[in-house]
């Protein structure tokens, strides 16, 4: 009987790894890249521009066809309100969420600014195309309304007057509500205390002052109980108080996002409060002061109620701010509007071109003055 030969034993020496069975690698999904929200793809554009044809489209069968809504009104508040709910449906279908959010929000922005655009520009462009035929006459501007009437030619007469007092009295105003509106703002921003908050509070509630009333506090305070005549001072200080709580607001803003590093930084040196605000605050908010000044204009220099109420009408020329009337351009174009005399009314017209020409001007000018110097 043979004996078969024992076979070697083989000893698997390789490394094994010994895992239980919740540590069994799992495959993991590819991490995507996020898209930005406010990056429009093609995909967006598409969807934009179809939502819109399709808003326009169902808008005229609604507003032309089945409803009896054929306004161009109408029109325009129904294509965007279905423009809205398509686009967010649109976009739903192939975005998530944010961008469907940020799509509509975006929508909405735009549409407003563009009916604010809209509303300037038409303004605008309906005063200058109504004032065109009074326009091209020199006597226009070198002439006053002392030896013209109602219906004469527009190539007799002119608003010279106007000009002249509403240059006057706006000039007047800015020296008075500058330094107290800035003042106002420094003292509340600088100073502090239990008095400024008074003072904001105050301010703050001016602000929504209607002007007809500081009209009546001028004519009752200067014309009645001192006896002051209805000139150009009075409007003036009707205008200032238009004007100041706008400055002083404006300005308080500005100071208040002055970074505080420049001031602690002049104060470090040893230089006493007032003069790191004369020479390192008030120098760096200059831009936005000036700001604050162009809002105060703006708001002054359109004003017809107090000016109505203390300034007097006249139709001659008046240099002379204290005793006697003096007319503006807000008073000329109130009057020459409710004449009802066709070529008053262009004349009318032809003012509130010249106003706004000189509020833009005085725009301009705020900024030049208000510019930072050069870095040299």
């Amino acid at each position: 009987m043979t004996v078969a030969p024992e076979r070697p034993v083989e000893i698997d020496t390789a490394p094994r790894t010994w895992l239980r069975p919740s540590d069994e690698p799992v495959s993991r999904p590819t991490a995507t890249a996020r898209r930005a929200v406010t990056r429009s793809t093609a995909q967006d554009l598409l969807v934009g521009a179809g939502s819109l044809v399709s808003a326009l489209a169902l808008a005229w069968v609604i507003c032309f066809r089945i409803l009896p809504w054929g306004t161009v009104l109408a029109y325009a508040v129904v294509s965007f309100l279905l423009f809205l709910v398509i686009l967010t449906v649109s976009a739903a279908s192939v975005a998530p969420g944010p961008i469907v959010a940020d799509r509509v929000a975006a929508a909405v922005v735009t549409a407003g600014a563009l009916v604010v655009g809209l509303a300037i520009v038409t303004t605008v462009v309906f005063t200058f195309v109504r004032a065109a035929p009074a326009l091209p006459h020199l006597n226009l501007f070198t002439q006053d309304m002392s030896m013209a009437g109602p219906r004469d030619p527009l190539s007799v007469g002119g608003v010279l007057h106007a000009i002249v007092g509403t240059l006057i009295q706006i000039g007047i105003a800015i020296v008075i509500t500058v330094p107290l509106g800035i003042g106002t703002a420094v003292f509340m921003t600088e100073v502090g205390g239990r008095f400024s908050q008074v003072v904001r509070t105050v301010v703050e509630a001016m602000t929504a002052l209607p002007s007809i009333v500081a009209g009546l506090f001028i004519y009752t305070v200067f014309i009645v109980a001192l006896g002051l005549n209805p000139s150009g001072l009075a409007a003036a200080l009707a205008l200032s108080v238009m004007m100041l709580p706008i400055i002083a607001r404006a300005a308080d803003v500005v100071l208040r996002v002055f970074p505080s590093g420049l001031r602690e930084a002049g104060l470090a040196l040893g230089a006493p409060r007032w003069r790191t605000v004369w020479h390192v605050v008030l120098p760096t908010t200059r831009p936005g002061l000036a700001t604050a000044l162009i809002l105060g204009v703006a708001r002054g220099v359109g004003e017809t109620s107090p000016v109505l109420l203390t300034s007097g009408a006249s139709s001659f020329l008046t240099v002379n701010p204290i005793g006697a009337p003096m007319n503006s351009l807000p008073l000329f174009v109130f009057t020459a509007v409710r004449s009802g005399e066709p070529l008053l009314i262009q004349r009318g017209f032809a003012a509130a071109a010249i106003l706004l020409t000189l509020v833009l001007m005085l725009f301009v000018v705020a900024r030049l003055v208000a510019r930072k110097k050069d870095a040299r």
